[in-house]
Order: C-alpha cells, then structure tokens, then sequence
C-alpha cells in the first residue's frame, strides 16, 4: 500500500456489522452476541444505501463481520452488490452449522474477494473452549479446507490472551499446512465478554511480538496484528539494529524509510466501523459513536466527526504515547485504552516501550499523566 495514501480523507478498512446474531458463545466477543437477530438492524434496503455510500468512499478493504454474517438470509445478496459497486468485500463467517460447503460455494460465485474464519487453538480444546459451542474447530478446519478447494481466498484470525499465549508455536505449526494469504493476530481489548484477566501484560505483548516477527520470516503466508498498533514499532526497531547504535530518530514520517508500504493505521484513523444499527465508531472494540449512517453519509461521518478528527490528531495523545518517537506510527490502541481507563487518549496498557524522551525526561510522564486526567480533546484546524 502507497505510503502516501490519504487517511484523513479515507479509510483504509471499512467494517459493517451486518448482524450481531450468532450461534458461537465465544469468551471475548466484543458484541456479546446473541442467537436471535436484533429488528434493529440494518434493513436490506438501508444495507443497500449503506454499500452505496461505501463505494462512495472506495476503500481498498470492506469486511462483512458480525455476529455471523450468514444469520442474515440477504448476505449473499449484499455481497453481490457491493462488488457490482466496484467493492471487494470480504467476510468473517463463524464456524457454525450454517458455514456450509453449499454456503461456501456461494460466497465464492458471489465473488466474495476473502473469507477468514477464526481458529483460537492448535487443538480442538482450547479452540472450543474459546467459542463455547463444541465441534467448531473441525468446522473451522472444514470450512478452510472448503475455502480451498472452490479457490477462494482465506485467511485465519487468531485472538490472542493468556489463554493460548503458550499454543503460538503450535498453531504455526497448524497454519502451515493450509493455503493462506494471511493469519491475522488479534490482541485482546477487554470490551463485551472479554475479561481484564485475560489481558497479556506489557511483556508478555512484547515476547508475542518476537514470536510473529520470527513467524513472518519463514511461514509462507503473511502475518499481522490487530489492535497491536505498536508492533510496527518492534517492526522497525528490528530493522533497525544493524544500523548505528544512538537515539532512533523517527520524526514526521522517516519510518517511511524504515519499513516501506508501512500505514499508522488505528481506530478511526484508516479503521471505521459500522454497526448493526448503523453507528458509525472508530472499531468495534471501541464503541463510542461518531454517527449514524441512517441520517448522515458515512463519508461526511468519517472526514467530518469531531471525534474521529480527534482521534487521527496524534497531539492528542497522553502518556507515554503522547511522547513516543513512533507515534505517528503506532499511537497505540485507542480501543485498549479507553476498556483499561476509560480515557481513549490514555497510554496503551499493554507496551512496554519507554520512549527515548521519558528516559531523559522521566518527570514528563507524571505531567502527561497529569493532563490526560481533564480528558481535553484537541480538535485540528481545516
């Protein structure tokens, strides 16, 4: 992805919660999902107004998620109009009795551009034990083996929390022998049904991250991060090390140089979310709204909001990440800050990086600290 693209103008990924029904009981939904669909959902004719304003926006990335998007008996239908908008909708079934190898074979005549399915676990145990419905990990192998066989693209989304730290080498071992484009690492947020208990801590993130960053040199399929902003920072320290030892300067955007194609995506900034009642929020780990889209276009939503401005505005970020060297990069998880203090500013709870200010100036983090208590929201200037 070119550096250059504009994220204040449009985002990079676009999400719409097309339902928050679901069959799975999975320990860390952030939706608290429930069987039954909710009649306050999108209507198909509003989904349709919803993927028209989406195309109007032409983000490189637009994701069906839920719940499960197959409690919807329209799926197939709104992914066949969002590609003839010029759209590549992807979507993230749950391994329930509904993903189908009938279901799968539909998504892919639809021309669904990728499917992910998430896999917890390297065995059914502590997969099933994630999603609380037993036998969703052999769907879940199903349905990639499925996904595979009709040639359409899949990916693996993998949430990470104390829970299954210890199976990552495992569930490598697992991936490879599927084809994948892509196994996506998931940090937990502790919002909805995740617990703070299941939370990693700095340290633990950081080993995590030594873990990926080894992965991503000999798995044959891309891996990234979700809500793990600051692993682009690891990413470009690494790169880094062979260089001169001293301060690492990584003013305005010098970490272009570093890691090319890299983007500061964050919640709000290149990320907007859609909810199944059409609030519009920075993710859906941080569920504070900006709009609605049933009474504004989500392209005036997302440019326009005080609060996703806000959020793109790295002076107003607090703590250690308002000192940060790598802000402009990384900023942290706004989603985990505000689950942990209430305060989406705040300093990502889990990173343990001292930014090479704070080391000099160690009495700037009281002060920042200090700051952030007032909540002040610094609002840029067109």
């Amino acid at each position: 992805m070119n550096t250059s693209f504009d994220l204040n103008r449009c985002p990079l990924i676009v999400i719409w919660e097309t339902t928050q029904a679901c069959d799975l009981a999975c320990c860390h939904c952030r939706a608290c999902a429930q069987a039954k669909r909710s009649p306050l959902e999108l209507s198909t004719l509003e989904a349709e107004k919803l993927i028209h304003d989406v195309a109007d926006l032409n983000p490189p990335i637009f994701i069906l998620t839920g719940g499960d998007p197959l409690k919807r008996s329209d799926i197939f239908y709104l992914v066949r109009r969002a590609v003839a908008h010029g759209l590549h909708p992807a979507m993230t079934p749950s391994a329930t009795p509904l993903l189908t190898r009938e279901a799968i074979a539909e998504l892919k005549k639809a021309h669904l551009s990728r499917m992910a399915v998430s896999l917890d676990g390297s065995a059914p145990a502590l997969h099933d034990a994630f999603r609380g419905v037993d036998g969703s990990y052999a769907r879940t192998l199903e349905a990639i083996h499925w996904a595979n066989e009709f040639g359409l693209p899949i990916q693996v989304n993998t949430s990470i929390s104390k829970r299954n730290i210890h199976d990552l080498e495992n569930m490598a071992n697992l991936l490879k022998q599927f084809k994948l484009v892509l196994w996506s690492a998931f940090f937990l947020v502790p919002t909805g049904r995740a617990q703070m208990a299941d939370l990693l801590s700095a340290d633990e993130v950081e080993q995590a991250f030594a873990t990926l960053y080894r992965f991503s040199k000999t798995l044959p399929f891309k891996v990234k991060t979700t809500e793990a902003q600051h692993y682009r920072r690891y990413i470009i320290q690494q790169r880094m090390q062979g260089k001169a030892k001293g301060t690492i300067a990584i003013s305005g955007h010098g970490w272009e140089k570093a890691v090319p194609g890299l983007l500061p995506i964050n919640d709000g900034k290149g990320f907007v979310f859609v909810s199944h009642t059409g609030e519009v929020c920075p993710s859906g780990f941080l569920p504070v709204s900006a709009g609605n889209v049933r009474t504004e276009s989500l392209t005036e939503i997302y440019r326009n909001s005080p609060l996703l401005m806000g959020l793109r505005n790295t002076s107003n970020l607090q703590g250690k990440c308002g000192a940060c060297e790598f802000k402009e990069i990384c900023g942290g998880s706004r989603a985990r800050a505000y689950a942990v203090s209430g305060n989406m500013f705040a300093e990502d709870p889990c990173c343990n990086y001292i930014p090479k200010k704070l080391v000099r100036e160690p009495q700037q983090l009281e002060a920042d600290n200090n700051f952030s208590e007032s909540g002040d929201l610094l609002i840029p200037s067109n």
